[in-house]
């Protein structure tokens, strides 16, 4: 298959992206469907067939120029077309228009902020930040988005810069602990080491029932320690994932 479309057709294929890489002094590019992409640098997309419009090298896929396979075999050292295309697909550069790398830097941006938003509050007032507020601090300390990492992965970064400005913490999660059995106190004593406060705590027959507040970071620890030592009889329960305020809402 040399080529993928031909200017009689080339308008069909609008969600065509190409993502380009400079190797070895030679261009090499790849046809991707273009909302696909970013999933699959930030492993959403598993599946490398929904990201390539074909398994093929070009050098230039407008024109549906192909790369030579002596080429490909002198710059990656193999001409497995697909193992290439993952090279090129993980290490280039996606081509977009100045307003669609705009339009992607906006979007993104406020993802962030919502992200940073919903995950944090003033510890003042034990309350969220509107996402304004934090777009506008993002802005004041000149934060610049990386196009290749999720929301996700910058909010961390962006919570971490922000701390030194404003008045911010991590929102504390509230979660419902129970343990039963014979190993119940001594469970109990190694939970309480590992959560910031015991809101409320009974013992009903040997079944200690626990509500506490806890560090996002501590999750996954005191999940996994729960389910090991009560070998699985025990219950860890999410409630909510803010410090409110009394009589405020879970948001």
């Amino acid at each position: 298959m040399s080529k993928i479309f031909t200017p009689t057709n080339q308008i069909r294929l609008t969600n065509v992206a190409i993502v380009r890489l400079k190797k070895g002094g030679k261009r090499f590019e790849i046809a991707c469907y273009r909302n696909k992409v970013v999933s699959w640098r930030n492993k959403l997309e598993k599946d490398i067939d929904e990201v390539l419009q074909t398994h093929t090298v070009f050098i230039n896929v407008s024109k549906g120029q192909v790369a030579k396979k002596e080429d490909l075999m002198k710059v990656f050292g193999k001409d497995d077309q697909t193992e290439i295309c993952k090279e090129i697909l993980e290490k280039g550069e996606l081509q977009v228009s100045d307003k669609e790398r705009q339009s992607q830097i906006d979007s993104l941006f406020k993802d962030i902020a919502t992200t940073v938003a919903d995950k944090c509050i003033n510890p003042e007032t034990k309350r969220p930040y509107p996402v304004s507020i934090i777009e506008k601090a993002m802005k004041d300390i000149h934060f610049s988005v990386n196009v290749n990492k999720s929301a996700k992965q910058q909010s961390l970064d962006v919570i971490q810069l922000l701390k030194k400005e404003i008045p911010l913490e991590r929102a504390q999660m509230r979660v419902r602990i129970q343990l039963q059995g014979k190993d119940a106190r001594k469970i109990r004593d190694k939970v309480v080491k590992l959560v910031t406060n015991v809101e409320d705590e009974s013992w009903d027959s040997g079944t200690a029932n626990l509500i506490c507040l806890i560090d996002p970071g501590s999750f996954r620890n005191l999940d996994e320690m729960i389910r090991t030592d009560t070998k699985g009889n025990g219950q860890f329960e999410l409630l909510n994932l803010k410090e409110m305020i009394e009589g405020e809402q879970a948001l």
